[in-house]
């Protein structure tokens, strides 16, 4: 076991970054326990917020520099988001948020396969419908560490049959897609390529459409330049902004004013009180 100190750049908050608990973290009390997946094999992380905004880490690992990285890329310290936040406190719409959680960041997944996963699992359903599919998904195919289970491989989804994922609750055309894009895409090869090839790659997938490319992007790859395109908060968000009801190609464009940031935009934009009115909308895959 080591002991390191990893610093962000710019404002950071390790309890508004922390992601969503799932099968290979968990955040409780101010520390998040994660799985990281390395090339020499999984590693254990438990991570805490010093008063000087410096991240403290124990990491158990085979290979504690590959370990170290892997860790500096899913809690996303290599990013300086400060030229985000002067936009924000000129927009409207992010400047109230923004404010709030001036130290978020959208969390990174360990693996590209684990951010397929969260991007099919996704599709149409609501949050915590997702949530379900995708914890049945992981326990089946990822082994455990501990009392957490390492981030998904591509190997590992694509042994998975259609079946499987059936009965972990994606539809039938869902369960093939994810299994057949785990076995034919090379999936960590997408974070050596620049985002704008990446997104384009996913996307001429068949059942993967701008949301789930947005996902990846963001979740996976790293990159803050692509937002959940058709993401149903959003729908509602533009429904309301327009006043009639918003088709996809509203929430590209809004989020097209964000530029690089998109992602991160639209991590915000999905806590505003509009994003939240009752209607109902499917995401557009």
């Amino acid at each position: 076991m080591v002991e390191v100190l990893l610093r962000p750049r710019g404002p950071y908050s390790l309890a508004d970054s922390a992601g969503r608990p799932d099968p290979t973290r968990r955040y409780r009390e101010g520390v998040l326990d994660l799985v990281l997946a390395t090339p020499a094999g999984p590693a254990r992380a438990r991570v805490w917020q010093r008063r000087s905004g410096e991240l403290g880490a124990r990491i158990t690992a085979p290979d504690a520099p590959s370990a170290h990285d892997a860790l500096a890329f899913v809690l996303a310290v290599d990013v300086n988001h400060t030229p985000f936040l002067r936009l924000a406190e000129r927009d409207p719409l992010l400047a109230e948020a923004v404010r709030r959680r001036r130290g978020s960041r959208p969390a990174r997944l360990g693996t590209v396969a684990h951010a397929l996963v969260r991007a099919v699992c996704g599709q149409l359903i609501t949050w915590h419908e997702a949530m379900h599919i995708e914890r049945r998904l992981i326990g089946l195919s990822c082994p455990r560490e501990g009392d957490l289970r390492a981030p998904p491989t591509a190997s590992e989804i694509g042994r998975l049959s259609a079946a499987m994922g059936e009965r972990a609750g994606l539809s039938p055309r869902r369960a093939a897609a994810l299994v057949r894009v785990a076995r034919t895409l090379d999936l960590e090869r997408l974070r050596r390529v620049a985002p704008e090839a990446a997104v384009a790659r996913i996307c001429a997938e068949p059942t993967l459409g701008p949301w789930s490319a947005g996902v990846i992007a963001c979740q996976g790859l790293g990159s803050y330049a692509h937002g959940p395109v058709g993401d149903l908060g959003l729908l509602k968000l533009c429904t309301a902004l327009l006043g009639r009801r918003a088709e996809v190609a509203d929430t590209a464009e809004l989020l097209g004013r964000y530029g690089e940031w998109a992602g991160l935009a639209a991590s915000h934009l999905l806590a505003h009180p509009m994003a939240h009115a009752r209607w109902a909308v499917a995401r557009a895959g």
